[in-house]
């Protein structure tokens, strides 16, 4: 399997104001953060003894891992499923799933209680709890952001490879061979890990039982966090791929993409009809005619998932503004569902509520920010996306300065 891609840097300066914005959000966080372990999580976060878990975890690792599960679903298309077509996005999509994931363990370090004994987690291993779901968790996101970086390698090994004479040139040109015969099963393990950590998260919340409200509480919720982790990872790429190609002047991949829009809308189709069968099966329509607090909940997340699934399948052509508007929709339904599971249809043994404090929220913001300055410097520096640059008709279409409008593009 070989590891090369038709990619180049996309250049240019890396000091742009969306560079700077990120910077200073990244720069407060870090102060933040530094804060926090200076004071403590009592007086940094909203957090109690009955709501332990704030929205570093909530949001930060369950929520945005899933958004960045695009490298997991698209690797899943293309090299299990032999789709092809799809192979120009991989490069990006793996990166978007390498910074987000690094940014959630860097929000999970914040979040726990001593971050300094983690590293007891893979290495301690006669201490470990073998009926331990979060064990497994740990384990599997530990060794993924290990392997979606050894994932990303090709592209630095390629661009030193090519542009570097000096000792960092020679060795790249000498591994390069090795990653190549590796890539195999690599990838192998990308897929593996994302699947049992991404349904392991589900059973961390069916061992929660009554915690969590019955409109969520269900033996099928792996399956149920498995199917949203690809709504949501093949909907970012589609929302962050349309970025960046119009940004930087590069071709849009207008088919490729709403083929891939066409795959999630079965996706959802398959997750909205077993959500529907598991509420009817276990008796649970009746709560929303009673008018449960938590029906709005449910009705959003249905009403965000179903109108994407209409508009895709309507869909002719690809108008970039559609897709990239549809995409939203998509994340925020399928967020709206991990949420509703993990906190807003989560109630705790002593009760209370939780909502986070400032502080929590500038983290998690600048964690976030961190994540848009890693993938600036990265694709500005290595060969990320694909080569071919657009027409100047299609720039044109897009408007000035890679502005996304809805207009026919290609």
């Amino acid at each position: 399997m070989s590891s090369r891609h038709s990619a180049t840097p996309v250049m240019g300066p890396v000091l742009t104001s969306t560079f700077k914005i990120a910077a200073v959000l990244a720069l407060a966080a870090g102060l933040l953060v530094i804060w926090r372990f200076s004071v403590g999580l009592g007086p940094a976060t909203a957090m109690t003894d009955e709501q332990p878990w704030g929205v570093w975890k909530l949001f930060n690792v369950i929520v945005l891992t899933s958004v960045a599960s695009g490298g997991y679903a698209v690797a899943l298309l293309v090299y299990v499923l032999n789709r092809g077509k799809y192979h120009s996005l991989v490069r990006h999509a793996l990166l978007t799933s390498a910074v987000g994931y690094s940014a959630a363990m860097l929000a999970l370090g914040t979040d726990v209680g001593t971050p300094w004994n983690f590293w007891k987690v893979p290495l301690w291993s006669w201490a470990w709890n073998g009926d331990s779901v979060l064990l497994e968790v740990a384990l599997c996101i530990t060794a993924y952001i290990l392997v979606l970086w050894a994932e990303m390698s090709p592209a630095f090994l390629e661009h030193w490879a090519h542009t570097r004479r000096d000792r960092l040139g020679a060795i790249a040109r000498r591994i390069m061979p090795h990653v190549d015969a590796a890539l195999i099963w690599i990838i192998g393990l990308g897929i593996v890990l994302p699947t049992m950590h991404q349904s392991s998260l589900g059973t961390l919340y069916i061992l929660a039982g009554y915690k969590v409200h019955p409109f969520w509480q269900t033996p099928w919720l792996p399956l149920f966090f498995l199917l949203s982790c690809w709504i949501m990872g093949y909907a970012a790429v589609i929302i962050t791929y349309i970025l960046s190609s119009t940004r930087y002047g590069r071709q849009t991949e207008n088919k490729t993409l709403l083929s891939l829009g066409r795959v999630i809308s079965w996706i959802i189709g398959a997750f909205l009809v077993l959500r529907l069968a598991d509420l009817t099966y276990r008796g649970q329509w009746g709560r929303v005619l009673d008018g449960d607090p938590h029906a709005w909940l449910l009705v959003l997340e249905f009403a965000l998932l179903i109108v994407p699934v209409v508009l895709l399948r309507r869909m002719r052509r690809a108008r970039l503004g559609q897709l990239f508007r549809i995409g939203i929709l998509i994340i925020g339904g399928a967020s709206l569902y991990r949420m509703s599971v993990v906190w807003l249809g989560f109630h705790p043994l002593g009760g209370g509520t939780y909502f986070p404090a400032l502080p929590e929220m500038v983290v998690t913001l600048g964690f976030m920010a961190m994540q848009v300055l890693a993938y600036l410097v990265i694709v500005k520096k290595f060969p990320i996306l694909d080569a071919k640059r657009a027409t100047s008709r299609r720039r044109a279409g897009q408007g000035s300065g890679g502005r996304i409008n809805g207009g026919q593009v290609g």
